[in-house]
């Protein structure tokens, strides 16, 4: 009987993973890097050991150093999680030849279905091999691993060898594995994938559809139990091709058989042999814990029969560290608070005061509503999302809760490329432009608390400034101090209340309250994120004309081939690439001209802001 399970992983399923162990009176053993030695998970396990280093190559990727943790720990199984070595046959066989129980499908089961070009093959689909100008567009694809890195659109065929280094690389960090392959590339489709979990005696339950189709760079951001819509035949074909899958195989364990529906056909993609990340939609529609069947399977335990029937909608959505305007770029900095309303399920691997670095995913949170139907299900996490409180580093808090108010999305019309389609719309500001004025109420407040006292004299209108992140849209408020308290400088809003906290204006006979939070210059209002601007510019603040700046904290893993000083360079012609929370990202020329300045090399680590180099029209 496992006691005691060390999770081979971080974060959100890291702790999620222990909530169970800790439900069933189970031992749990943490792993971390450096940069992760305060982090939640770490804080939540009852015995960690440290994996020197910082990166996922020096740390979670070692398997000798897991399973060396492990062993010193006194654990008696590995639980993978997902990602990292969750898919790596040599690591379930080390495990196990180290006399420990593996919580996962047998090596031979990743073998046949981890690498994606091997499980085609067993599906009897074939990977494209010479690529030409017919075969538009393709898609260049991690072997190994998942969750979107690895993964390039091809619709140019001289951008394919560019894509396939890329793609290499990025799945080479993420994955230890730098196997790529290209596929026709489908558009137009839904994503739909199919949970299953065997057990050792042969019993397959077949756990429902999942929709994921609502997708940025190939990776979920919204997912639903069950696939609405679907055609009878679609969902047949589906289960039928997931069930040949798990017993061709002889599969044991939880995974996740996906495909892409399009014109009424259902194309195989990919069997992912671990727990996914959208496992909570299905724990909800079934009134299962995933986890917690896992370790039965793995202590060898018979699952009955027949699973238990399918009730109702769940609907979850991933709140990620990320400026979705600005090409979904990671965004790293202090967590000040992270709450949502009951009424929903908040899986998380941080909270309050933790750093959000730049080595690993940006997924900050897995925020699941249920209800008895999709269309309660869906307004309830809208709902949720939209008066959750995220202080810290900008998300993508408001792209999600537009997104599932979406006529496509609430019409159950969406598909792969839906975000491709619609995303200028979804984050086109949006500003309140009460927020700037609450604010300052706010700090004002916090001020008069803090000093107490009052002059008996009119008091003159103070102003502040504020700048609207991310959009930074800059905003100019007065307000005065009088002898009831804190007054608006514009007569047609009235102070109802004004405390550090919260505030409460009265506008045309309808009063808005605004739940405040001050970091330092940072001030959150409701949705809004605000940065309170000093008086006069800083001109050390002054750059070149024509800088590139790191749009985030990252590493320059490359540089174009031949780049140097003084070279001439096209509009759009990319400079280097920077690695941030296991993604690349490209920094492009602005416009034609000369080079004048390269200040990094390959390797470098830079701060947001840094100069990577000046572009002379």
């Amino acid at each position: 009987m496992i006691t005691s399970v060390l999770v081979a992983n971080r974060g959100e399923i890291a702790c999620r993973v222990f909530r169970t162990c800790r439900d069933l009176g189970i031992r749990t053993v943490a792993v971390h890097s450096d940069p992760d030695a305060g982090a939640l998970h770490v804080r939540e396990a009852d015995l960690a050991v440290r994996l020197p280093g910082a990166t996922p190559a020096e740390t979670y990727l070692r398997a000798d150093l897991v399973v060396k943790a492990a062993l010193d720990a006194g654990a008696d199984a590995v639980h993978p999680g997902y990602g990292f070595l969750s898919e790596n046959a040599a690591f379930a066989r080390a495990v196990t030849d180290a006399g420990l129980t593996w919580i996962g499908p047998p090596p031979e089961a990743i073998e046949a279905m981890a690498s994606k070009t091997r499980a085609k093959e067993l599906m009897g689909i074939a990977p494209l091999g010479e690529v030409t100008g017919a075969d538009l567009p393709v898609l260049v694809k991690a072997a190994a691993g998942g969750g979107g890195r690895g993964m390039r659109v091809v619709r140019e065929l001289a951008a394919l060898e560019d894509e396939l280094v890329a793609a290499r690389a990025e799945a080479r960090s993420a994955f230890g594995d730098g196997e790529v392959f290209v596929e026709p590339y489908v558009e137009g489709g839904r994503h739909v994938e199919v949970q299953v979990l065997a057990d050792t005696h042969g019993t397959v339950w077949l756990l429902g559809t999942r929709d994921c189709s609502l997708q940025r760079r190939h990776q979920k951001v919204i997912e639903e139990a069950p696939a609405p819509g679907l055609d009878p035949d679609v969902l047949a074909a589906v289960a039928a091709s997931a069930e040949r899958a798990v017993r061709a195989t002889g599969y044991v364990g939880a995974g996740t058989v996906e495909f892409l529906v399009a014109g009424g056909t259902a194309h195989f993609l990919e069997m992912n042999t671990r727990l996914q990340v959208e496992h909570p939609v299905t724990e909800a529609v079934f009134g299962i814990d995933l986890v917690a069947l896992q370790l039965r399977v793995a202590d060898g335990e018979r699952l009955e029969p027949e699973p238990p029937a399918p009730r109702g909608h769940a609907v979850e959505a991933r709140l990620y560290a990320e400026d979705p305007a600005a090409a979904f770029a990671p965004q790293t900095g202090t967590l000040h608070r992270l709450a949502v309303p009951p009424t929903v399920r908040l899986d998380t691997g941080c909270t309050d005061g933790d750093t959000i670095g730049v080595h690993y995913d940006a997924m900050l949170a897995k925020v699941v509503a249920y209800a008895p139907t999709r269309a309660a299900a869906v307004r309830t996490l809208a709902g949720a999302l939209e008066r959750a409180e995220v202080h810290g580093p900008v998300t993508n808090r408001d792209l999600l809760v537009r997104s599932l108010r979406h006529p496509e999305f609430t019409g159950a019309r969406m598909d792969t490329g839906f975000y491709e389609r619609h995303l200028a719309d979804l984050t086109a500001p949006d500003e309140d432009p009460y927020a700037p004025l609450a604010a300052a109420l706010a700090q004002a407040a916090t001020v008069r608390s803090r000093f107490g006292g009052f002059r008996n004299v009119p008091s003159a209108a103070q102003v502040r400034r504020y700048r609207t992140e991310p959009a930074g849209t800059e905003h100019e408020v007065r307000y005065r101090h009088t002898r009831d308290g804190l007054a608006a400088d514009d007569a047609a809003v009235r102070v109802v209340h004004a405390s550090p906290s919260r505030v409460v204006l009265e506008a045309g006979g309808v009063q808005r309250k605004f739940a405040v939070g001050a970091y330092g210059d940072q001030v959150y209002v409701n949705g809004t994120a605000l940065t309170a601007l000093p008086r006069f510019t800083d001109p050390s603040e002054q750059c070149a004309p024509g800088s590139l700046l790191a749009p985030m904290p990252g590493t320059v893993v490359r540089i174009a081939d031949g780049l140097t000083e003084g070279a001439r360079v096209e509009a759009g012609q990319t400079l280097l690439w920077l690695e941030a929370m296991k993604m690349e990202h490209k920094i492009t020329a602005p416009s034609a001209g000369t080079l004048t300045a390269l200040p990094v090399r390959t390797g470098r680590q830079v701060e947001v802001g840094a100069l990577l180099a000046v572009v002379t029209d």
